[in-house]
């Protein structure tokens, strides 16, 4: 199978992105955070918040030439950004981070043409984009017909966004094409399609309400040969299928962080910053947090150093899989110790810490966690390398 190169040459060197502390880009995620309760609801999509990230030029911001441009060893920043929205709101989070999933798969698998297209999508029309992997028994089917047309068949389940992402990849069986079977994705060009049955009963969450995550039916959806992404089965090449997870727990590590925000904020304002219980719990709380910090900052300098070398695949997968076991138990362990700092006071509304609380609950509950430790389980017990040598 043909090697991947992510990083390729750029012709202009990219527009330094504003500092992640700086005041436009805190302004921006105090105004989204300040709008999360607004949208904090099973039907409603935060739209103003996106509105605000395409002014901020945020969703073009790994195209080619741009602040993050995928085309360079920019995974630690990107990780902060996503990091900073996820803090602001954990929806808003979410389905950002499937908008950069699906650039990110343009830019591994498109043609020069498909990605010139899809990114005026993004450039020109701030056109949002996200990934829909997950399905039922009634999953994607994808028929080929004559002349290069295909028509779906089947539903796919949690479609962050739905109703609202113009540009949706979804994945599907391939059948009945003579260039190749298997699992192929496809991105709808939803102006140009039928209108996608939505089944707004399935989405009832106790938390990310506002992803307004529905099920959706694609059947009797016809499409054509430009609308497929890569080859079948290219949506499950490593490093990037499970290098991905990176991503979602850079998200996740923002609710942790509004979490201890949010605490420090009700102590203050009750004046208990003295109580040395108090100050013990913020204290943990906070080096927790600082080590997801670093757990990201060495994913992303990671991620890009062993992505130049085709053989240290298996490397990525696993020091990935790390990163997201280790920031789930940092949340994990930060929300008791939050809970137990404001009581029951601080878990009534309109305090954010319910929906922050609620949101990240659910929000952690990503696929497949023991098979991700069995995974690394398995590589430390393959490499016989010292503790301090395994990813070197």
């Amino acid at each position: 199978m043909e090697t991947l190169n992510p990083f390729q040459p750029v012709g202009l060197a990219p527009k330094p992105l504003l500092g992640l502390d700086s005041e436009p880009i805190a302004a921006l995620c105090k105004q989204i955070a300040d709008a999360a309760a607004q949208t904090d609801d099973d039907k409603t999509f935060p739209e103003e918040a996106f509105s605000r990230l395409a002014e901020a030029g945020l969703l073009a911001v790994t195209l080619p030439g741009r602040q993050l441009d995928s085309r360079s060893p920019k995974t630690s920043q990107l990780l902060q950004l996503l990091k900073r929205i996820g803090a602001a709101n954990l929806s808003v989070g979410r389905v950002y981070e499937g908008h950069i999933n699906a650039l990110n798969l343009i830019h591994l698998y498109a043609t020069q043409e498909q990605k010139t297209r899809w990114y005026a999508d993004v450039s020109q029309y701030k056109r949002l984009f996200s990934v829909w992997n997950t399905q039922a028994a009634d999953g994607i089917k994808i028929h080929a017909l004559a002349n290069g047309r295909y028509r779906l068949e089947g539903a796919k389940t949690f479609c962050s966004g739905s109703g609202w992402i113009q540009r949706p990849l979804i994945t599907g069986q391939l059948l009945g094409d003579p260039s190749g079977q298997g699992w192929q994705m496809c991105i709808i060009p939803t102006e140009r399609v039928d209108a996608i049955a939505q089944d707004t009963s399935f989405w009832q969450p106790l938390g990310m309400r506002a992803s307004v995550s529905y099920k959706l039916d694609f059947t009797g959806l016809e499409i054509s040969r430009e609308d497929l992404l890569g080859q079948p089965d290219d949506y499950y090449r490593q490093p990037y299928f499970s290098g991905g997870a990176s991503r979602f727990a850079a998200v996740q590590l923002g609710g942790a962080e509004a979490l201890f925000n949010a605490t420090r904020a009700l102590l203050a304002s009750m004046n208990r910053t003295d109580d040395p219980i108090q100050r013990t719990r913020l204290a943990e709380m906070a080096w927790l947090i600082e080590s997801g910090n670093q757990w990201l900052k060495a994913a992303g300098e990671n991620t890009d150093a062993w992505l130049a070398d085709e053989n240290e695949t298996e490397k990525i997968v696993a020091y990935t899989n790390m990163t997201r076991t280790a920031i789930e138990e940092i949340c994990l362990r930060v929300m008791p110790l939050a809970e137990r700092s404001v009581g029951a006071r601080g878990l009534m509304r309109p305090l954010p810490f319910e929906r922050i609380h609620r949101d990240l609950t659910f929000y952690l509950r990503q696929p497949a966690p023991d098979a991700t430790v069995l995974d690394i389980g398995r590589y430390v017990l393959d490499n016989p390398q010292n503790a301090h040598e395994l990813w070197r």
